[in-house]
């Protein structure tokens, strides 16, 4: 399976990317030459973890009958020192509200997504320590 995205120069640092006929645009900072005019591209990379295992871990409660009443996925990447800067590790954080939520079924649901279906996931810890945490919440 191939995946392709397109990435257009706007102005500046600024560019248009199309994903699958969708449209988001990144930039770059006004200390680096760019306007701020939308995400840097190494952020985009949290955006993909986060949205790949919320996505997964939304998907297995469902199946498991959980009442999720909300459910928030945070990143938090630590970024190297020198050039070129990367990424040394990233923290997933998974808040969920439920009255009769399953800290187990909770627990099953990111274990799953992290090592059997989040390919991001898989990609990125190849390169970086990925680490979790869970909050549950009434």
């Amino acid at each position: 399976m191939k995946e392709n995205v397109r990435v257009d120069w706007l102005s500046d640092l600024a560019f248009e990317v199309q994903v699958d006929g969708h449209k988001l645009y990144i930039d770059s900072l006004p200390e680096h030459g760019g306007k701020n005019t939308g995400p840097r591209p190494k952020q985009l990379m949290m955006v993909a973890l986060a949205g790949c295992t919320a996505m997964d871990v939304a998907s297995i409660l469902k199946k498991m009958r959980e009442a999720v009443d909300s459910f928030t996925v945070e990143v938090e990447g630590e970024l190297s020192e020198e050039h070129p800067k990367k990424y040394t590790g990233m923290k997933v954080i998974y808040r969920l509200k439920g009255k009769e939520l399953s800290r187990k079924n909770v627990e099953k649901a990111v274990e799953l997504s992290t090592t059997k279906y989040c390919g991001v996931t898989a990609n990125y810890e190849k390169a970086f320590q990925v680490s979790h945490e869970i909050i549950i919440e009434e």
